[in-house]
């Protein structure tokens, strides 16, 4: 059935460029499915979005990544006109956006994430606030924004953070990168990610040829099933509906234990991403993708 679908994409967190490759990737493949697509780069202006949403569209494909689109404001704006929209829903986007609370969720799910606290700027900057290696990360950033390891013999790195009054330092968990996608009530694969230097940062994310992605994942079969089944339950825990991406760290320098680092709930969707590869690996196209998310977008109004 052809329907009319508006892609918000764009927006003006960190991660606007990765959104505005997501957006325009996913307008081509339901445009070439047969649906009236139109493609909208959101700006602070309210009132412009709502022009956008006139005449209301069957179904919002919410591509923003970040900040505003992925934290629970946009699909509140949603929820509020009546209008279904793809990923998860308000309570679900807020909670996994805030790191601090969704570990919380986390850990009464029985999930095991790194140990962490958060600390003020000047605390965080002042002395070493656990025992290194540590990370330090943004409360509700995405994509590695702003996350510095501190290793062992590292000074404090210097005081240029712009990620506001609050810091959550982790232990630094070592061994491999783990990414599970979730797709409705099933997780798809396992990725292992291998930055060919340093660590799986926002470059390495987005940048070609900075990244091996291992799929399926060379992992002992019972460690493959566990990577699936915590991505799923974590899915679960926050509340999470249509698409979502798991990241886990897993350290095999002794039996082997993986750790949940996060939980995004509007992973990219760019020639570089993780679920649409993911996807591929079982045989469902992008355009496939791109189709049943639209068919699953609901309204929790």
């Amino acid at each position: 059935m052809k329907l009319s679908i508006l892609v918000l994409k764009g927006g003006w967190s960190a991660e606007r460029e990765v959104s505005l490759v997501s957006g325009a990737a996913v307008a081509k493949a339901l445009a070439e499915r047969g649906h009236d697509v139109r493609a909208y780069d959101v700006t602070r202006d309210i009132p412009a979005l709502l022009a956008q949403l006139s005449p209301r569209p069957d179904a919002v494909f919410n591509a923003l990544h970040g900040r505003y689109g992925e934290d629970g404001r946009m699909q509140a704006i949603l929820d509020i006109m009546g209008i279904p929209y793809t990923h998860s829903g308000v309570l679900a986007s807020a909670l996994a956006m805030n790191k601090p609370m969704a570990k919380r969720l986390f850990a009464d799910a029985g999930i095991p994430c790194p140990e962490g606290r958060v600390v003020g700027r000047k605390e965080a900057f002042a002395a070493h606030t656990m025992p290194r290696p540590y990370v330090m990360k943004p409360l509700d950033e995405g994509s590695s924004v702003g996350v510095r390891i501190v290793r062992e013999g590292d000074n404090l790195p210097p005081e240029d953070w712009t990620f506001g009054e609050e810091v959550l330092v982790e232990r630094f968990i070592p061994g491999r990168e783990i990414t599970v996608a979730v797709m409705g009530d099933r997780a798809l694969a396992v990725t292992e990610l291998r930055p060919r230097s340093g660590f799986y940062d926002y470059d390495s994310k987005y940048t070609s040829g900075l990244t091996d992605h291992l799929i399926p994942a060379p992992l002992p079969k019972t460690a493959y099933e566990e990577a699936l089944d915590l991505s799923l339950r974590a899915h679960r825990a926050l509340g999470c509906r249509g698409v979502s991406r798991a990241d886990l760290r897993y350290d095999d320098t002794g039996p082997g234990r993986f750790y949940l680092l996060e939980v995004n709930t509007q992973p990219g969707m760019t020639p570089l991403s993780l679920v649409p590869e993911q996807a591929a690996h079982l045989g469902i196209s992008f355009g496939e993708l791109c189709q049943w998310m639209v068919e699953n977008a609901r309204c929790e109004a």
